[in-house]
């Protein structure tokens, strides 16, 4: 069973592979949509299991009018310490899904996933398909990560993404090329966030290979 310290590791962050991105709403054109994070109950199952220990937590349900409680009892310190939530039916497998947010929104209490409730809510490029003259979400296409604000790569990432734009500059050997380059990177830096000094860094080397291929005009 944990202790009162221990039991802080439940609100640890999941791997990104854990999380999953549902669309709340979508535009007009049906070309992005509100992407929300949320985590499967199952991880949160594993989360109890590896702080806890199989036999340090338990879970009940009971009904509230029309919602579904869950309730998380965990043993800390030798003591049983219960918190609760609940969740009303969704869309699809009614009471299933009811069962299902319950419980996660009662791991939220005690601060598993809790993290993903602060996350920015961002717009997702998106594939939507058409019902009853009403764009319907089909698919993401491209990454909710790389359009959360604050994700931006590291430093150093960055700094040696630049060198390899150097090299790839280095090879383009016409206006053309250049052109196409730019559009690849234009995307990769506002997929990935990059922040604005560094956006300045790749505007500026895109100047100056135009500039060596093209030096009369430069001057």
């Amino acid at each position: 069973m944990p202790t009162s310290d221990e039991i802080k590791m439940l609100a640890a962050e999941f791997p990104r592979d854990a999380v999953h991105w549902r669309a709340q709403s979508v535009t007009k054109d049906g070309t992005k949509a509100m992407a929300l994070a949320y985590i499967d109950s199952r991880d949160v199952q594993d989360r109890l299991d590896q702080v806890c220990g199989m036999d340090g937590w338990q879970c009940r349900y009971s009904h509230a009018e029309i919602k579904t409680i869950c309730e998380i009892g965990i043993k800390v310190d030798d003591e049983w310490i219960w918190k609760a939530d609940g969740a009303g039916d969704t869309q699809v497998e009614a009471q299933k899904g009811a069962i299902s947010d319950a419980f996660k929104r009662a791991a939220v209490k005690w601060g598993i996933g809790r993290y993903l409730y602060d996350m920015p809510t961002t717009w997702v490029p998106c594939e939507c398909s058409e019902w009853n003259g009403k764009k319907q979400w089909k698919r993401w296409t491209a990454d909710p990560w790389a359009y959360v604000k604050g994700n931006a790569p590291s430093a150093a990432a960055m700094k040696k993404a630049l060198a390899e734009l150097d090299q790839e500059l280095f090879d383009c050997s016409s206006e053309v090329s250049v052109d196409q380059l730019a559009r690849v990177w234009g995307d990769k830096t506002a997929r990935e966030c990059w922040p604005a000094d560094y956006l300045k860094f790749v505007k500026e080397k895109f100047a100056d290979r135009r500039a060596a291929l093209h030096p009369l005009n430069a001057a």
